[in-house]
């Protein structure tokens, strides 16, 4: 199973922040299966930001609930993370997972005007 995180690698603070994670070697849609976003700000430890099972079903952070949707994709095997109204705060290695067990590499995002 290969991970690769893709997107933008700098935004602008009050903008939305998008990336999508393209899986190979497995389906998004075996049951039973979730994918999750992770993050690492600089200096920090993980963050769980959310999971979406093979179904469709979203869970998220509560304390990133407001900002955060995650989406999939099944005609390209893919899964996106749309964060709203970042803030330098949100600067991060970002990385997509098949339930922690298989990681992307990561993309490092940095929010700043």
């Amino acid at each position: 199973v290969q991970l690769q995180e893709s997107g933008p690698g700098l935004v602008k603070p009050s903008q939305t922040l998008s990336l999508t994670c393209t899986i190979s070697g497995a389906s998004i849609t075996t049951n039973p299966t979730y994918w999750t976003w992770i993050r690492q700000p600089p200096g920090k430890g993980l963050e769980w930001m959310g999971a979406i099972t093979y179904s469709g079903t979203a869970y998220y952070s509560p304390s990133l609930k407001s900002r955060t949707s995650i989406s999939r994709d099944t005609s390209t095997n893919q899964f996106t993370l749309q964060l709203t109204s970042v803030t330098p705060e949100d600067t991060a290695v970002y990385y997509c997972t098949k339930e922690r067990r298989y990681w992307g590499q990561g993309t490092q995002v940095t929010v700043s005007s």
